[in-house]
């Protein structure tokens, strides 16, 4: 199952809702549809009801619902029961099958509210790059502790938004990473429980402000400035239950003005997702709608690659199962 969250656009303004990805033409509304069968059934407060049994908000569909990832694989069920019954829309009109063709529709981030970020620094190939360019072996640390940093949540931007280019930055990049969404609450998750905790997968491009970082992390300190500026995610989430293995190993590829400059895999990390989500969990809780971060893929920026991006270019990230991330470079803000 694909989870998005579109924009609909219309004469009142801009509405943000939970959506499942049908096929390229079309979106399901969950909500919507449990509200059509609510109607059917007879209730007055049907539309109170759908949104009770199912949020419009993936976020609090995690948060608040016990087993979110039934209630959409119900809700599918739902519009295959409807079709049948011939009941394609609400009595007032509303349409639960969205057409992803009009210009009133659009892709927001998939989960609409991030709890906490966390991004890891998992991939080998890629810190070996980073030291190696400062004259320095990998530390032995690194290898016995799954580091990540935490970003800030209120940057994030989804599928075919404009990338925002800082006004205190001249050197801007980006970065190939396969993202986690947390589905489930814990707190001191053992290793071998984690994998009843991820929800599901999405790509995430963490743009960096690269001069800026680097002094940010001479300091030893951050990242901060040098990346909670942007971060992308999108365009869909794909559930966890459509992956074979609770660890996929996804082909992931980036490309600039079509040109393939990125290629690695997901697996090729040092740690596990388990061990990632069992090491943050100790002594302190995971919530369902955190967003984890793997690290850049091997070759996944142009850091590794000694090449840049400019204003302008178009970015896609793709991972096989998930889909591809597009977006446009804007222009440097004025100060």
């Amino acid at each position: 199952m694909k989870v998005v969250t579109y924009l609909h656009r219309h004469n009142l303004g801009v509405v943000k809702r939970l959506g499942i990805l049908i096929d390229e033409k079309t979106i399901l509304d969950p909500n919507l549809v449990f509200a059509c069968d609510f109607e059917r059934e007879g209730y007055f407060n049907f539309r109170e009801r759908a949104d009770h049994h199912c949020p419009s908000s993936l976020n609090a569909l995690l948060t608040l619902k016990e087993k979110p990832l039934e209630i959409l694989q119900m809700a599918l069920g739902l519009n295959i029961f409807l079709e049948k019954c011939g009941t394609p829309t609400l009595k007032d009109g509303t349409k639960y099958l969205i057409d992803l063709s009009t210009n009133e529709i659009s892709f927001a981030p998939p989960i609409d509210k991030i709890e906490t970020y966390r991004d890891f620094y998992a991939h080998e190939k890629h810190v070996e790059v980073g030291f190696k360019k400062r004259g320095e072996k990998i530390p032995e640390t690194w290898y016995q502790i799954p580091a990540y940093y935490k970003g800030a949540t209120t940057g994030f931007i989804g599928h075919e938004s404009e990338i925002l280019w800082p006004s205190y930055t001249d050197v801007l990049d980006y970065e190939l990473e396969l993202a986690m969404v947390v589905g489930l609450d814990g707190y001191n998750i053992n290793e071998r429980d984690a994998h009843k905790h991820i929800f599901g997968f999405t790509i995430l491009n963490d743009i960096s402000a690269r001069d800026i970082q680097r002094k940010e992390m001479q300091i030893r300190l951050g990242p901060a400035k040098g990346k909670d500026f942007c971060s992308i995610i999108g365009p869909v989430i794909t559930t966890i239950d459509e992956f074979e293995t609770s660890e996929p190993n996804l082909l992931m590829t980036a490309k600039v003005n079509g040109v393939e400059w990125s290629r690695g895999y997901s697996g090729e990390t040092h740690f596990s997702w388990a061990q990632m989500i069992s090491h943050v969990a100790q002594d302190e809780w995971v919530r369902a709608g955190d967003l984890f971060g793997s690290g850049t893929v091997g070759t996944g920026c142009g850091l590794e690659l000694d090449k840049w991006i400019k204003s302008g270019d178009v970015l896609e990230l793709e991972i096989e199962k998930i889909g591809k991330l597009r977006n446009i470079v804007g222009r440097k803000q004025k100060t």
